[in-house]
């Protein structure tokens, strides 16, 4: 089992897939004023000049839709921004770390617009998406990290990396200190308390396998 993340990008077999980049783009500088809803949805297509309904044509979901593909393509562009920086002679918790602070950033001048779109995915009628955004993004981060994981360690850390991202990504929207330097040592610290826990949980299968024994025992 190792996570497979098929393209999004734009490509000769998509011919609308460019422009629904585009769109996306429009949309999500128009949100940080507006909201994410369909009336930015027409706002940025006739920004771009497209006919009447043809926004509604390319993300016919709406602003879910929008999201979804915004995801998406940040997922994949920090997997080759990390291949890019070639991070394989980095420790394991240093790509990690590299990944989260790379994925984050895409949102970098759009804060605002971010923080509405949490608050839109944050709607019980849209808690199936946020988990399946989320477990994207993290399957996509440990991706780039390299992790080749097929066991149950696949599932045990990405939950753990959905907590650590999540938790990181709501620091960094309230964040006003230079370069976002808080966030990311607050990063740091969440990466240091996760490493702490997976020592622990290595000193307690010692204990079931016998290979250590409780002090006067």
């Amino acid at each position: 089992m190792t996570a497979e993340l098929p393209p999004i990008e734009a490509n000769p077999a998509d011919p609308d897939s460019e422009i629904r980049d585009r769109l996306a783009d429009a949309v999500a500088g128009e949100a940080s004023f507006d909201g994410w809803n369909r009336t930015t949805l027409r706002t940025a297509g006739r920004q771009l000049g497209l006919p009447d309904g043809e926004a509604e044509r390319l993300f016919p979901g709406g602003p879910q839709d929008i999201l979804a593909w915004l995801s998406e393509r940040s997922d994949r562009r920090t997997v080759e921004d990390m291949e890019r920086e070639g991070v394989a002679a980095l420790k394991i918790r240093d790509r990690i770390r590299r990944a989260v602070r790379l994925r984050i950033e895409r949102h970098a001048g759009q804060r605002e617009a971010a923080r509405r779109a949490l608050a839109l995915l944050s709607l019980p009628t849209n808690a199936g998406l946020a988990l399946k955004l989320l477990y994207r993004t993290v399957d996509a981060l440990w991706y780039a990290a390299g992790d080749t994981s097929v066991d149950f360690n696949f599932y045990t850390k990405r939950a753990t990396l959905a907590g650590v991202y999540s938790s990181t990504l709501l620091y960094w929207l309230n964040d006003r200190s230079a370069g976002s330097e808080a966030t990311w040592e607050f990063l740091d610290r969440r990466i240091d308390d996760v490493m702490r826990f997976e020592k622990l949980k290595a000193r307690v299968r010692s204990f079931g396998k016998g290979g250590v024994r409780p002090a006067g025992r």
